[in-house]
């Protein structure tokens, strides 16, 4: 985004648009034509409005290291990390070692974190903190491996965040997980070709999974609905009681 452009927009902090016809022209006075900076700043004023409106911005958000999940406070998946080193192929029996040796210590590194979760305490923060290190600053035979080891070790404070915020998952599978109907969706027959598609697509697929989240009957949900019965609760509130309960 053009410096000027970026003045502009932080001199108009306080502005309030009511709906997506004013946040248009809004954009359109302060001169932003191009798509991508349009998607920059809009993303940013929705980051803006919902900590306006008394977001927890102590929120952690676990990701595969994808920008756009760079915000509030950022966690990255180890499963993710760890496929850096998975994934190298060695040539020497020396270099498989290197790889495999490596690989062992930071399943151990993931056990501790996961004692951690269980347990936090903070004189145990120290010591993983100096196995991280020993692991991802060694040297090795295998150039690719150093390599791996210095971006893994780059993303250190990211990797560790559960040290100050021991409810974060370690991982974001169950994430993944969430979205995978879409991706064999999206594989066997390609995208939706509306947007009302999308939305149906979308709503359903949402539906479904918090239902069985939830240990709801998908089918009897949707008859219950449909009936007009609506002898099951609203999913929200089924949510509500799930997160109330956990948090006791």
């Amino acid at each position: 985004m053009p410096q000027d452009s970026l003045t502009l927009v932080t001199s108009k902090l306080l502005t309030v648009c009511e709906d997506d016809i004013a946040w248009d022209e809004f954009v359109k006075s302060l001169g932003i034509e191009k798509p991508l900076h349009i998607k920059i700043i809009t993303e940013g004023a929705l980051i803006g409005s919902l900590i306006e409106h008394g977001f927890n911005t102590d929120m952690v958000i676990v990701s595969d290291d994808a920008g756009q999940f760079n915000v509030l406070i950022h966690a990255l998946c180890w499963i993710h990390a760890e496929r850096l080193i998975n994934k190298l192929i060695g040539l020497t029996d020396e270099q498989k070692e290197a790889v495999k040796s490596i690989r062992s210590d930071i399943w151990d590194l993931y056990a501790s974190l996961k004692n951690f979760k269980e347990q936090p305490d903070d004189r145990k923060k120290a010591d993983i903190e100096a196995q991280f290190d020993k692991i991802f600053t060694q040297k090795t035979c295998f150039a690719s491996l150093n390599n791996a080891l210095k971006r893994i070790y780059r993303n250190k404070p990211e990797l560790l965040r559960v040290l100050d915020f021991p409810d974060t998952p370690l991982h974001n599978n169950t994430s993944e997980n969430d979205i995978r109907d879409y991706v064999k969706r999206r594989k066997v027959s390609g995208s939706t070709r509306s947007e009302q598609g999308r939305r149906c697509r979308d709503t359903f697929t949402s539906l479904k999974k918090t239902c069985r989240k939830l240990n709801v009957s998908f089918w009897d949900y949707l008859e219950d609905r449909l009936s007009g019965l609506n002898e099951i609760p609203y999913l929200s509130d089924l949510i509500i009681n799930k997160a109330l309960n956990l948090s006791v």
